[in-house]
């Protein structure tokens, strides 16, 4: 497969073809708009509103020193001053040795979504036993995983991580708030991942979506799965029980093939082939399912956002981009490998993907909730007025 040139506009019409002229993303992100110099929307935002946020720099180094300082003194006393989940994958192994280089006492987690490959089971143990660190595992219930992920194809949308993504995040802030944790250090970064199309996906953690495609598309009730809800994740978790998320590699120089190459040589870390290719699930919905259904390539993205961050140059992204996102045989045993994993036939899988995909706004969200949240918040901090409070009140409401 080569690079992929349909080109959509956001009500569904099939529209000219346009790359932008710094980055290579296109007109297959439905929703791109171009300047006067063909420039896109994706790099001009990534200039004005993450630019001045990324902070590789002494200044960065230094309110990075003020945040880790202020993890150690929260956490005094205490068996661990942080959380960090970790996959196996590049940013989430990488920063794991940062967070022990600073002298932070982190409980690591990792969640068992049933995808795992074995390249990433066997950097975690690398990367925890050279650490000498504590390893929770999650396993989450197969059975409410095929569910869902069942659903989720049914319904024929984009974001198929959803359900995984949506336990990865759950059990993150449950061991947090269970070991008194306030700190969730996260491996997100602006170096790798400072473009993504909001068209090609939508928020892992809006549990009135979750739930609205099982209603609709589910077989069963959902025994174990571990919903977060909007009040847990907007509300308990950030502005009652003070939790805070953390981003410390957009305070630092971070490069991603630097990266590798210091996990390569200091712990026998091992690369899988490509971003968050260390679950299985994700290869196959990125590799084929987004192409195949959407003529979404997630590579465009995740290359554009090492352009705009000085790592790539605009003519290596495009030679990645002829390269085949799978050989034959490497797809054909995939697929035979997810369908059986899901309990279903190859053909089955395929129809799924021949069906006509579904916008996620098609189904119930809570995005009418965040904006009211958003707006009161802001309102409240003009007025002076304690927000916590006006918060609460709210929720009773709901």
């Amino acid at each position: 497969m080569t690079l992929i040139t349909k080109a959509w506009s956001p009500d569904g019409k099939e529209r000219p073809y346009r790359m932008c002229r710094r980055c290579v993303m296109d007109t297959t992100d439905p929703e791109i708009t171009f300047d006067a110099e063909g420039v896109c929307n994706h790099c001009r935002r990534f200039e004005l509103e993450m630019k001045p946020h990324w902070k590789p720099t002494p200044e960065g180094a230094r309110e990075l020193q003020a945040i880790i300082a202020e993890i150690k003194e929260r956490g005094r006393g205490k068996r661990y001053d942080c959380v960090i989940g970790l996959s196996g994958g590049v940013d989430s192994s990488y920063l794991a040795a940062k967070v022990v280089e600073w002298g932070l006492r982190p409980l690591v987690v990792h969640v068992d979504a049933g995808w795992n490959s074995e390249l990433a089971v066997k950097n975690i143990e690398q990367i925890v036993t050279k650490l000498n660190l504590d390893l929770v595992t999650c396993v989450v219930d197969w059975e409410d995983m095929k569910e869902l992920h069942l659903a989720f194809l049914r319904a024929g949308l984009c974001n198929q991580d959803v359900p995984q993504d949506h336990a990865f995040f759950a059990a993150l802030y449950k061991y947090a708030t269970d070991a008194g944790i306030r700190y969730v250090i996260s491996g997100t970064n602006y170096a790798t991942e400072g473009v993504l199309p909001q068209s090609w996906g939508y928020d892992a953690m809006d549990a009135t979506h979750l739930r609205a495609v099982h209603r609709q598309y589910g077989t069963r009730r959902l025994h174990h799965f571990p919903v977060v809800s909007f009040y847990q994740y907007y509300i308990l978790f950030p502005k009652i029980l003070g939790m805070n998320v953390v981003a410390p590699l957009n305070y630092i120089p971070y490069d991603k093939n630097e990266a590798i190459d210091f996990l390569e040589k200091n712990f026998g870390w091992r690369y899988y082939g490509g971003k968050h290719y260390e679950s299985r699930w994700t290869r196959f919905f990125q590799a084929h399912y987004l192409p195949a259904k959407f003529g979404y390539d997630k590579r465009k993205a995740h290359l554009s956002s090492l352009i705009v961050s000085g790592q790539m140059t605009r003519d290596e992204a495009l030679a990645e981009l002829e390269k085949p996102l799978y050989s034959d045989n490497e797809l054909a045993e995939d697929k035979a490998f997810v369908a059986k994993k899901l309990g279903i036939t190859v053909d089955q899988l395929d129809m799924f993907i021949a069906d006509p995909p579904r916008h996620y706004t098609k189904f119930p969200t809570n995005a009418r909730q965040v904006k009211w949240g958003l707006r009161a918040w802001q309102a409240a901090r003009l007025l002076g007025r304690p927000v916590r409070g006006l918060v609460r009140k709210r929720s009773k409401v709901r």
